[in-house]
């Protein structure tokens, strides 16, 4: 994956110091959209895997509660674990608390839906209060790993997403986890506003983390991402057409997909060459907004578009709010709300300095394609 070594060698420390039962922080990926974060976070699970460690990929936090998606993902990871003898008395330990666990939080998270393979022991994993039961069936389930001579690797994607309530259970369990010297370690990815609510989550949680700050491809990596796999296949791109190719994706990894995907297509003989990547550019904005940009839009209400309109005729940003508030003729504190209901969908978040910025790269300019004109009203809008 080029430009993303460093952050794969780092993890496969993390992972190696686990195993021979050593420290190690857990590793988030952070940026906007379009930056690579999933695939990452994937080619990340398949190292891992290669290093012999049991991994667990949670579902994204809107999809289902923790409890549900941990609840089926660990019962796999320990009956994999159950395949070294020297773990079966602490995977059979950590089944028993599986089906505690499963069984106090049925009430109140009723997606969990799992096989059971052994019956519950009473006390363990099963008092029906999250943070408890869940930071005892992660101790269980790390006891295993250690004992089976492995870690267990948790990965999430869309973290920003997870309710506070099970964010902050999850941290509880997992510093335990640190504390008992267990080989437990959680990978997760997510967008800009991830760090604030991690650390507004649990005090302690800034001293957990590693943070690798995900953004567009340095140049080279950039043409390196298009070039090489050409290469491997007998083609070439002209050194025009990959400056091309840069200069109108900004580097980030899934713009540099399309452009170089349809570059490919229009092209009859090797070289590419920047006229291939000019004839190309417009379909390939239009393949951005139809499908990365336009299904975002239609999530939002009249009100919200007219603000992220608003904001885009301020430009790329990040903006003051005070700013944007004069730019949309109303009270800061009227705005407030629908502020807040755009961080909470994903497609803002406050930068350090309190500035609004866009979570997804570029959405100014799609912005303006889509609503050429700034709605005076919201009925208008």
């Amino acid at each position: 994956m080029s430009g993303r070594d460093a952050i794969r060698e780092d993890v496969r420390i993390c992972v190696e110091r686990l195993r021979i039962g050593r420290h190690s922080n857990g590793q988030l990926l952070i940026g906007l959209r379009g930056v690579g974060k999933t695939v990452l976070l994937e080619r990340l699970l398949f190292d891992a895997e290669q290093q012999g460690a049991i991994t667990v990929h949670l579902e994204a936090p809107e999809v289902k509660s923790l409890p549900a998606s941990l609840a089926l993902s660990l019962r796999v990871a320990l009956l994999r674990m159950s395949r070294t003898q020297s773990a079966k008395d602490a995977v059979v330990r950590g089944l028993r608390a599986l089906a505690g666990f499963v069984g106090g939080l049925k009430v109140t998270y009723g997606d969990i839906e799992v096989g059971l393979d052994y019956p519950p022991e009473p006390g363990l994993a099963d008092c029906g209060d999250l943070e408890l039961d869940l930071c005892a069936l992660l101790v269980e389930s790390g006891r295993a790993a250690q004992a089976a001579q492995t870690v267990l690797a948790i990965f999430i994607d869309e973290l920003q997403g997870m309710p506070q309530r099970q964010l902050s259970s999850l941290l509880y369990a997992l510093h335990r986890c640190t504390q008992y010297r267990l080989p437990v370690i959680l990978i997760g990815a997510g967008l800009p506003p991830l760090i604030k609510k991690i650390g507004d989550a649990k005090s302690y949680a800034e001293r957990m983390f590693e943070i690798h700050d995900i953004g567009p491809l340095s140049d080279a990596d950039a043409r390196s991402a298009i070039a090489s796999p050409a290469k491997g296949a007998g083609v070439t791109i002209a050194s025009d057409a990959l400056d091309e190719i840069v200069e109108q994706t900004g580097a980030y990894p899934y713009f540099l997909q399309q452009w170089g995907k349809l570059a490919w297509r229009a092209a009859s003989e090797s070289p590419i060459t920047s006229e291939h990547v000019r004839r190309v550019s417009s379909s390939a904005v239009d393949a951005l907004d139809r499908h990365f940009y336009r299904f975002r839009l239609h999530r939002l209400t009249l009100l919200e578009r007219r603000y992220l309109r608003v904001m885009a005729e301020l430009g790329e940003g990040p903006h003051d709010p005070q700013t944007v508030a004069a730019e949309f003729g109303e009270p800061l504190e009227a705005l407030e709300s629908i502020h807040g209901d755009l961080i909470t969908k994903g497609m803002l978040y406050n930068t350090l300095l309190g500035d609004a910025a866009f979570t997804v790269p570029r959405f100014h300019e799609f912005l303006k394609r889509a609503m050429p004109e700034v709605p005076m009203h919201a009925d208008a809008a």
